[in-house]
């Protein structure tokens, strides 16, 4: 699932930033690019409302390597399902 994979490295904007919003209904991603300084001060200004597991809970990560903000790989093992070419 890599159609929207976005080079955050090309301009001012030189990190992936990702927010977790817990909902009642779900949890939401956010995923953008954004300035080292501005990320960084994003993240530390939700730290009092990342609270993994609870609704309502926002939390905000910076990286800057390459697919950092993707979805973590599956453990060998698990019941993922992989798409196999015909």
């Amino acid at each position: 699932m890599f159609e929207f994979i976005v080079n955050c490295t090309v301009n001012v904007q030189d990190m992936c930033q990702k927010e977790v919003m817990e909902k009642s209904f779900g949890i939401m991603y956010r995923k953008s690019c954004a300035s080292s300084a501005a990320c960084l001060i994003a993240s530390a200004g939700y730290q009092s409302f990342c609270s993994p597991g609870k609704v309502n809970s926002v939390c905000i990560s910076c990286c800057n390597t390459p697919l950092c903000n993707g979805p973590r790989p599956k453990k060998r093992g698990s019941s993922a399902v992989v798409p196999r070419a015909h």
